[in-house]
């Protein structure tokens, strides 16, 4: 790995340089490597160089962080999750999915307003950061309110309007006008799709008009599909299709399109993906799967035999209890082994990989995260691996990935943006939020007024 060509003392003031680190790079093979005794150089919120130590003693910065005993990653990003179920979190525990939906989570969101939706926002994005996560993709309700949240706390998000057929035409064009209203905002940190749940609670006719906006409009589409093997056989049963093959029949992957979970994926569907006419990607949450002992897990290998970016990702709090994409970092590479029957298969630098790029791939910004390098938004984190849990370090990246914890985060920068510093929150007051959350649990949780927002019926 080469190092970019090292700053001079004689060029202008840098905005915030990161000295005395290891930094996770990658080579032109995307292959992942690391620069020891590195030095890494911010100004107007991207990389300006990535270089040694030794050539930024002498350059003037406005801020200074020495990171000796430390390791810069490119931030994570949650490729999927539902931010303000974290308000749910250990609510529904110990059930089959069908249960969990109908008789607890569904019940409860139809209780939800935009201030539980607030709160619920801020305590996640208070997580995320802590555990190293710059950037999340969210499919929820009141997204004008997330939108909101991020803008404030300085996170990356890619952000859709959730809705159902149910809700008739309306649930379409709130998502649409969402989109419109908030794309490219936040300085830019904020990207936006368009929303449709799932092809068991959106008609195919509501799919199709969904491709036909998102064409039309540039917008990327974020929904579930194929989440377990029992949707599949469901949707094959009822439609004469699998969930992916009704994405294909409506035009949905003619569109960009982030498919959450997909451990319902056949072999059969995987040359309807590989023939897709737009980017297509997946997001795997493989925590929640094991909670609901779900038989499948998200095809990884076959995926990227193909080409499709598998993003990390954590699902929402309320069936995952976390929104820890470190975990979900090791999870998927253990579980992808196993399944596999192959120790060779899914290896820490590979795990890195879909931390990495591969997961800004599947959120659709490839060219602007993702990696540690000039003109790369400045997204990164700063891990300390001086713990007695990390050491002896013999192999960096298995040590990353099977050894470190979310905990050893000490430092999280968006946009140039230090978020926290040495585990210090810096935009976010978290007991605040968690006193009021706390206060209007009671009336959140209620479920005697028997409503629901939806059926799950697969």
């Amino acid at each position: 790995m080469t190092p970019s060509s090292p700053e001079k003392p004689t060029e202008r003031p840098a905005d915030l340089v990161i000295t005395g680190c290891t930094v996770l790079v990658h080579d032109d093979g995307e292959r992942i490597g690391f620069e020891e005794d590195a030095a890494v150089v911010v100004r107007d919120g991207a990389v300006a160089a990535v270089t040694s130590a030794a050539a930024v003693e002498d350059l003037a910065a406005a801020d200074r962080i020495d990171a000796r005993g430390q390791v810069a990653l490119p931030g994570l990003i949650n490729c999927h999750t539902h931010a303000p179920m974290v308000a749910l979190r250990g609510l529904a525990e110990d059930l089959p999915t069908e249960e969990w939906f109908n008789d607890v989570v569904w019940p409860v969101e139809s209780n939800l307003t935009e201030r539980d939706v607030e709160l619920g926002a801020r305590l996640a994005c208070a997580e995320m950061i802590r555990a190293g996560v710059t950037c999340f993709a969210d499919h929820y309700f009141a997204m004008d309110t997330v939108a909101d949240v991020v803008a404030a706390c300085g996170m990356r998000a890619l952000l859709g309007q959730a809705y159902f057929s149910s809700q008739g035409p309306e649930g379409r064009r709130a998502s649409l006008e969402f989109a419109l209203r908030h794309r490219d905002s936040a300085g830019g940190r904020i990207t936006t799709a368009l929303a449709p749940h799932a092809p068991y609670t959106v008609t195919e006719a509501d799919l199709a008009a969904t491709a036909r906006l998102a064409r039309d409009h540039g917008l990327p589409v974020h929904l579930h599909a194929a989440e377990n093997r029992e949707q599949t056989d469901t949707s094959l049963a009822r439609h004469g299709a699998t969930p992916i093959g009704i994405l294909e029949r409506t035009g949905v992957l003619d569109t960009d399109v982030l498919i959450a979970h997909g451990t319902g994926i056949t072999e059969d569907d995987l040359p309807l993906l590989a023939r897709a006419g737009g980017r297509t990607a997946v997001a795997t949450a493989p925590r929640g799967y094991l909670k609901f002992a779900w038989p499948t897990t998200t095809p990884v290998r076959a995926l990227r035999d193909i080409g499709i970016p598998v993003g990390l990702a954590t699902d929402g709090a309320a069936s995952n209890n976390s929104l820890d994409v470190w975990e979900s970092m090791a999870l998927t590479s253990l579980i992808q082994k196993s399944a596999e029957g192959d120790p060779r298969w899914l290896t820490s630098r590979q795990a890195l990989h879909h931390a990495t790029l591969q997961s800004a791939r599947a959120v659709g910004l490839g060219d602007t995260v993702g990696r540690i390098a000039p003109g790369r938004r400045a997204d990164l984190v700063l891990v300390d691996l001086t713990g007695p849990h990390t050491q002896p370090v013999h192999d960096l990246a298995a040590t990353l990935v099977h050894s470190a914890r979310s905990a050893d985060v000490r430092t999280t920068i968006v946009d140039g943006r230090v978020l926290m510093r040495d585990r210090e929150l810096l935009t976010l007051d978290v007991p605040a939020v968690v006193r009021e959350l706390g206060e209007r649990l009671p009336g959140l949780t209620d479920r005697g007024h028997g409503r629901r927002i939806q059926r799950y019926d697969t």
